[in-house]
């Protein structure tokens, strides 16, 4: 079984720290990289600006995605990787604090494959996270890459 990428996008150190020790906490063999605006999300997973180098490498496994970024909104970043043929497919997670149920429509319309609040409780926070890693990294299947 190949390794891929977790792809997080978070503006908030703490929540990023509470993150990453949920995923080490269930032993997530994958690597996770960390990008902490929308624009540079985008950088990434286009392989442009500072992440040119990625050219022709392989997408991440999913993207756990908050809405409140700066530069471009999660939002405005799941739109742009739902309205590009490269990144339709790519499973995205929306993982935000926000509790507005016109966030929940918007990322759902949008095509978003999840929407998850975050806990305040950094436990609950934790456990959360974990479940999420567990499914989209260890359980879900996700369709052959396009030809």
């Amino acid at each position: 079984m190949d390794i891929r990428t977790l792809l997080l996008v978070e503006d908030n150190p703490q929540d990023e720290k509470l993150t990453l020790r949920a995923l080490d906490k269930i032993h997530v063999a994958n690597r996770v990289e960390v990008v902490r605006d929308g624009a540079e999300a985008l950088d990434y997973l286009f392989a442009t600006g500072p992440y040119a180098h990625r050219a022709g490498k392989e997408l991440p496994a999913v993207v756990l995605l908050d809405l409140m970024l700066p530069k471009l909104s999660g939002l405005e970043v799941l739109a742009r990787i739902r309205g590009d043929s490269r990144t339709r497919r790519l499973p995205v997670v929306i993982l935000t604090s926000s509790d507005d149920e016109k966030d929940l429509v918007r990322s759902y319309y949008l095509g978003s494959n999840s929407y998850v609040r975050k806990p305040i409780d950094p436990g609950e926070f934790t456990r959360a996270v974990a479940q999420v890693g567990l499914y989209w990294l260890a359980l879900n299947q996700p369709p052959p890459p396009s030809q």
